[in-house]
């Protein structure tokens, strides 16, 4: 039990020092823009299937932008059966800078997201030939009016061919409270954001709810059929794009996520659809997943627990040290949605329920379940869209 909380100990240690300083979630989105004289023009696009409870807010916003250069928003409706498409073209009302159009059918070998940019992306480049920029967003995020131009003037400003911003997500009820402050530091030790900001190392990802891309160099990637097979299509696009240029990915409380998550399941199904993903599916990644987990996040509160019961202070101390390294490095991601530092003590709980997800997310995959989102399911790499 000594042993395994020490091991606890160096494992949070080397997270603390040796992980890019991941835990600081300092990497942010100017909260300004620079004077521009020339300000390049922006295609927006916005791929949606049935998100009729979020599409008009988040057309809104974007109608709302104080940009100087040209923008214009184009919403493809992914055979939705909810309304999405009404909902859309009513808030954009006698604005001529949104369009609205259908999705084409899915062909095979395409995830559905994935196939819907790519048609968002060929009527976005006919309205706008000169765009410089696409933004491609999804239908559950709001900008504040002044977002474009500050993603804009990064990118310039640095000479980023990606900037993306990870949305603040929706965090007001006792399930978004617990889990979501944990998958978004759990992304950003995954994904260090200095690393990936660093031009010098491979690390490459990005935040599919807001990625702007210049469109030269997504046309150099391939453009989004280079990734149609790809679940974590976000990151795979950001690696593709960092092998030619460097990118940007970092945190903004100005792009929000209105999707609620009033439940475990909403978060179960969100994480079972890629966990497995993520793992390459592999399972002999997932058992070491699975037992870095376990050390890290059950080890620190059980061997405080089991050794006060069995009066071995060795163990209580150095579990009790990993648990308050673990509450350490999660404050600052708690700071950011604005809760108490004395919920980083329960990342063990979160991180349980998460490794609980991930294996699900193994067995639906064996199951030839994997990947099922919005009533379709893809197997992934080499499968084909339903």
């Amino acid at each position: 039990m000594t042993s395994l909380a020490a091991a606890a100990c160096v494992g949070w240690f080397v997270l603390w020092c040796l992980r890019g300083g991941f835990w600081r979630a300092d990497q942010r989105l100017p909260t300004s823009a620079s004077a521009r004289a020339d300000w390049p023009s922006v295609s927006v696009v916005i791929p949606a299937r049935n998100e009729v409870a979020s599409i008009a807010e988040a057309v809104r916003s974007l109608v709302a932008q104080r940009y100087e250069g040209a923008i214009d928003v184009v919403v493809v409706d992914d055979a939705s059966a909810d309304g999405t498409a009404a909902a859309a073209r009513a808030a954009a009302a006698g604005c001529g800078r949104v369009a609205v159009i259908p999705g084409e059918p899915l062909p095979r070998g395409w995830s559905g997201k994935l196939w819907a940019l790519d048609c968002g992306l060929r009527e976005a480049r006919r309205r706008r030939p000169d765009a410089r920029y696409v933004l491609l967003t999804d239908a559950d995020i709001v900008h504040a009016p002044t977002v474009v131009a500050r993603l804009v003037d990064l990118a310039l400003d640095r000479e980023r061919d990606l900037v993306s911003v990870m949305a603040l997500l929706h965090c007001a009820s006792p399930w978004e409270r617990l889990l979501v402050p944990a998958f978004v530091f759990y992304f950003q030790k995954l994904y260090p954001f200095s690393w990936v900001n660093d031009a010098r190392r491979p690390e490459a990802a990005a935040a599919g709810g807001c990625m702007l891309v210049r469109r030269d160099a997504l046309d150099a990637a391939g453009g989004v059929g280079a990734i149609r097979d790809r679940l974590i299509d976000d990151c795979a696009l950001a690696a593709a794009i960092k092998c030619r240029g460097p990118i940007w990915l970092g945190l903004s409380e100005d792009v929000q996520s209105v999707r609620a998550y009033a439940g475990l399941g909403p978060f179960w199904t969100m994480v079972a659809r890629t966990a497995f993903t993520q793992l390459d599916y592999s399972m002999l990644r997932l058992a070491g997943a699975v037992a870095m987990m376990l050390l890290l996040y059950a080890v620190p509160p059980l061997t405080v627990v089991v050794g006060l019961a069995s009066r071995s202070l060795p163990a209580a101390a150095l579990g009790a040290v990993a648990w308050l390294l673990m509450i350490v490095c999660t404050a600052p991601t708690l700071k950011l949605y604005r809760l108490a530092v004395w919920r980083g003590a329960m990342l063990p709980v979160a991180g349980m329920l998460y490794t609980a997800m991930t294996l699900d997310s193994a067995r639906q995959h064996r199951l030839g379940r994997g990947g099922l989102w919005k009533g379709r399911v893809f197997a992934g790499a080499g499968g084909s869209g339903a």
